[in-house]
């Protein structure tokens, strides 16, 4: 499945309820599909600094595709990182740099994200971007 396919899967998925409400706790269920990032791995230099909860991110290349775990003592923060892992795992470290993943707007998510959560999302994009540019 291609990155454009990945996020077009999203917004359809988030078509279906009306109500951020609902939204919300979509969010928060994608936060159980998460790829757990392991315990060891849970350093203070996969932080990701800028969120106000605790989010802690890690890579690998494996098969020239980057892999991400993740992880957040927040269950929304757990679902937004989730969201961003689902779209950009196993896609080649140009793809994840050069990613403009639309789909957060097509859904309305920065518009319904507290001040400091919508700081905290652009850090992990942030991250996970710098991240691909240092592996290219």
């Amino acid at each position: 499945m291609t990155l454009a396919e990945k996020e077009q899967e999203i917004i359809d998925e988030f078509a279906i309820y009306d109500d951020w409400m609902d939204k919300y706790e979509y969010i928060i269920e994608l936060g159980k599909d998460l790829p757990q990032i392991s315990q060891d791995k849970k350093t203070n230099d996969r932080l990701i600094e800028g969120c106000q909860s605790r989010v802690w991110l890690a890579q690998e290349i494996e098969d020239g595709k980057m892999k991400f775990t993740a992880d957040s003592d927040a269950i929304i923060t757990k679902g937004i990182i989730g969201l961003l892992v689902r779209v950009l795992n196993n896609e080649t470290a140009k793809s994840v740099a050069t990613a403009e993943l639309n789909f957060i707007n097509k859904i309305g998510l920065y518009e319904h994200l507290s001040p400091t959560r919508s700081n905290g999302l652009a850090s992990m994009i942030k991250k996970m971007k710098m991240s691909a540019l240092k592996s290219l």
